[in-house]
């Protein structure tokens, strides 16, 4: 395969970071579709799994757009620089005047420390042309589950390519990491041993589109031997100091709403249990305050008040190459705005799931009035790059993409990719849904044990 002539050098970001190697990834993406997941076997899998926790329908059917058959190439120094750059985000999320200030603007209830990490961190990026650059932090980043199942599907046309990469996790070494996570939770809110009861809890779950991925996590921690339910957050009571569901206590809540800071009435039984340290919470209010607030992106890019807050000058180089200029759209001049809206990205401060989100050279006069009206950030532009793919008639495509790196307590635990058409990521695109990373391991390092990764397996 042909060297990739658009493989840029990057500028080190920390201490000793590597530069980018010349490795065809852009070729890869544009050229390469020998390299898939087999979605027949993907579906029978789970449909296996989920139906005996209740799934009525097949997957395949209801989320028939949920997972590519195309990996996404990425080169060894974008994994290095995605690496750098959170590094970078969790030296300065450790600092006390940023989190003075991150804190100061959130919810009162965001200043309880339940003493968590708070699990699930999805850091997004997108691959322009000047490297990776992180448009945004999640606290409830779905999909790990899910992609540790895809991560198995995959297939190579033959040994050299299989040879090549690495990519997905070794799905079963995963999983017990990704429990040992909820452990840990458990653990550092001060407790020993395992919770005997969690919940996974969202608003009506049955509803929500990665109910499916609920169940999974519901057979993950039965396997281990902790009881788990799927739980409407609406059913949950506070009584006798101890936070109900159904018949018994729950110790433990896999929280997946977007009420970020438990201020609905529905949700009164789940935040009274949080405050009282009744049942540890996670993700919780603190942690989304503290990276998932997207006012957090300016503090990331404001170069003056990183240096009065003594962050190093490395950390401060590495966040103003690796996080695209963010400020927040109040106090702004409007007329400036809109003159600028083709080099922007607006995004409600609170958002999630791209809800809200506009593309500053599709933004009507209309939306730009409710964007001033609310509480926005303005983030300069960072078009996604691009995977092909071909259609069933063999017609060539292209899908936009980025990035995830799934992160617990500053250790990346999985990459994956979303690819799309349209201006933010979906589920809705033929072709397109959750793809596994693939990356040459680094120099002498065996492929097999490159990180969290597994080898790509030779198909039939």
């Amino acid at each position: 395969m042909a060297s990739d002539p658009s493989t840029v050098a990057a500028r080190p970001l920390l201490a000793g970071a590597p530069r980018f190697e010349p490795f065809a990834a852009d070729a890869l993406n544009r050229e390469c579709f020998c390299v898939g997941a087999d979605l027949a076997e993907l579906h029978a899998r789970l449909q296996e799994d989920l139906a005996r926790h209740g799934l009525p329908r097949p997957i395949a059917e209801t989320h028939a757009h949920l997972f590519s058959t195309l990996p996404v190439f990425v080169a060894r120094g974008h994994i290095e620089r995605m690496r750098a750059v959170i590094d970078a985000v969790e030296t300065a999320v450790a600092s006390p005047a940023y989190r003075a200030a991150a804190l100061g603007a959130a919810a009162e209830i965001a200043r309880f420390d339940p003493r968590t990490h708070g699990v699930f961190l999805g850091y997004d990026f997108h691959l322009g042309a000047e490297g990776p650059r992180l448009i945004e932090i999640n606290t409830n980043a779905g999909g790990a589950l899910l992609n540790a199942a895809l991560g198995r599907a995959q297939r190579a046309c033959c040994a050299q390519v299989a040879g090549l990469l690495t990519g997905p996790a070794d799905v079963a070494g995963l999983e017990a990491r990704l429990f040992d996570m909820f452990v840990e939770e458990w653990r550092r809110a001060g407790h020993e041993g395992m919770p005997a009861r969690v919940a996974i809890v969202d608003d009506a779950p049955a509803e929500q589109y990665l109910y499916p991925e609920f169940l999974l996590f519901q057979r993950l921690f039965e396997a281990a031997g902790v009881r788990a339910v799927v739980a409407d957050a609406a059913d949950l009571a506070w009584r006798d100091g101890a936070l109900w569901y159904g018949g018994g206590p729950v110790d433990l809540v896999y929280n997946r709403l977007t009420d970020f800071y438990l201020a609905r009435p529905e949700h009164a039984a789940l935040r009274a249990a949080y405050l009282a340290g009744a049942a540890v919470v996670t993700p919780h209010p603190r942690a989304h305050a503290l990276y998932a607030d997207k006012r957090n992106l300016a503090l990331l890019t404001d170069a003056a008040r990183l240096r009065d807050w003594g962050l190093a000058e490395p950390v401060i180089a590495a966040l103003l190459a690796g996080v695209p200029r963010t400020r927040p759209v109040a106090g702004q001049d409007p007329e400036r705005l809109w003159a600028e809206r083709k080099r922007l990205f607006f995004k409600p401060a609170a958002g999630f799931g791209s809800r809200g989100a506009y593309r500053g050279d599709k933004l009507t006069r209309r939306a730009f009035a409710g964007v001033l009206a609310g509480d926005y950030v303005a983030q300069e532009l960072v078009p996604p790059s691009e995977r092909a793919f071909r259609d069933e008639s063999g017609s060539a495509g292209a899908l936009r993409l980025d990035v995830r790196c799934y992160v617990y307590g500053g250790e990346v635990q999985l990459y994956a990719a979303r690819l799309y058409q349209g201006q933010t990521t979906n589920f809705r695109t033929p072709g397109g849904g959750f793809a596994p990373v693939f990356y040459p391991p680094a120099k002498k390092e065996n492929p097999a044990r490159a990180g969290s990764s597994a080898p790509l397996r030779e198909g039939g």
